[in-house]
């Protein structure tokens, strides 16, 4: 038997793995690093986060992603050399972390990296007949097994394009293996740069999970910052926003997409929420003159409102009442104030985050996907039924260091 292969098997049987989960997300704020120990898989995943780090991203790795990120045309040298540069940054990202917390790589037994998402093109979006849905993250993972040494995982979505879906959110595998409990109704609701929820029921029947994206989280927001304040990446605690009044009419076309219409599951993404979108949104209702902060206020409304009606129109649809479910909240989002007052006032029912179900908000998604590496080594056992947007798949791509 192949030395490499041996190995992933002894992990496979091993009692407790230690996996490395990495996340870059689109708002590209830096490389999310999460050491989880895991033990089980399927229902009985049990996940301690032994250490959690991020590790910022430096203006010049931001400019070099840009060059690529949800643009329609790019220089093809760009992405080509980019995938194998984003995978040895990552790599040795990874060695810091593992420096700095005193950890032995031969004391990590796999790496889940999720790489960064340059295009995301689901079929409602490209909407070309004879193309399936697309996405593509670079970072190659045999550059980060080699440069670590450790077996890698990487390229996720790819298997759960080829199984029908649309290569996103995969947050539902993860929420449902470790989040979800018999007797209580939950919603684990991720805004990143895009926002998504995860609806949990209480029967914990995995034929009644399900997973959307809702739109906009935090990208609009970070957008319109980034273009309009030099230096600043986010509006920090929603102070710029907290400044400004909404304005209903801009408000109003911003929710006048066809995508807030379409049935669930559906994802997205900055290839549809960018600047030009808010630039169009303007022209459309007559506000391109009106205050920035006015602007990060509807934006930051927007948000909660997307979010809140995406939530109460999935939950019309079940036995349940709404007051019957907690929100979990996770990803940057959680910290915008405004964002999170607005979503209390539009969502009658409590609302708590990850972290007090033991899990960091800002890891959530780096942890999630050391689960779905851990899913593929050692489970694989759960059906999710045939419906669409969640397969009943492993996922990821195996990588040896040799």
């Amino acid at each position: 038997m192949n030395v490499n292969l041996e190995l992933l098997y002894k992990i496979a049987q091993k009692p407790a793995r230690m996996i490395i989960g990495l996340m870059s997300g689109t708002s590209m704020d830096g490389l999310d690093v999460a050491l989880c120990e895991i033990s089980g898989a399927g229902e009985s995943t049990k996940v301690t986060v032994v250490q959690f780090d991020t590790v910022e991203y430096s203006e010049e790795i931001k400019t070099e992603i840009q060059k690529v990120f949800a643009k329609q045309t790019i220089d093809f040298h760009d992405l080509v050399l980019l995938n194998e540069w984003i995978g040895i940054l990552h790599a040795n990202m990874i060695l810091q972390c593992l420096k700095s917390w005193n950890v032995s790589s031969h004391d990590v037994d796999l790496i889940a990296s999720h790489g960064q998402t340059v295009l995301h093109l689901p079929k409602i979006l490209h909407q070309q007949e004879k193309f399936p849905n697309a996405t593509l993250q670079i970072g190659d993972g045999d550059h980060i097994a080699v440069k670590t040494g450790i077996i890698t995982l990487s390229d996720f979505r790819q298997k759960h394009l080829a199984a029908g879906g649309e290569g996103a959110p995969l947050a539902v595998y993860g929420d449902y293996f470790i989040f979800g409990k018999k007797g209580e109704n939950r919603i684990m609701l991720n805004m990143g740069g895009i926002a998504n929820f995860t609806y949990l029921p209480s029967s914990m029947n995995p034929e009644e999970v399900f997973v959307t994206d809702t739109g906009t989280g935090n990208t609009l927001i970070d957008a319109c910052i980034r273009l309009f304040y030099p230096g600043k990446s986010y509006d920090k605690d929603a102070e710029i926003a907290k400044l400004g009044a909404v304005n209903q009419s801009l408000l109003e076309a911003l929710k006048s997409n066809k995508f807030f219409r379409d049935s669930f599951p559906k994802t997205t993404g900055p290839e549809l929420f960018n600047i030009e979108y808010v630039r169009k949104a303007q022209a459309q209702s007559n506000t391109e003159n009106i205050s920035l902060p006015d602007v990060l206020a509807t934006l930051t409304r927007f948000s909660a409102e997307t979010i809140a009606e995406a939530i109460q129109y999935a939950i019309e649809n079940t036995e349940y009442d709404l007051e019957s479910f907690t929100i979990y909240m996770s990803g940057g989002g959680m910290h915008n104030p405004l964002l999170v007052s607005w979503l209390k006032e539009l969502l009658s029912c409590p609302f708590l985050t990850t972290n007090d179900l033991g899990i960091s908000g800002d890891a959530k998604e780096a942890v999630l996907f050391a689960v779905l590496a851990n899913e593929t080594i050692s489970g694989g056992g759960s059906d999710f039924g045939s419906r669409k947007g969640i397969p009943s798949v492993s996922m990821g791509k195996i990588s040896f260091p040799n």
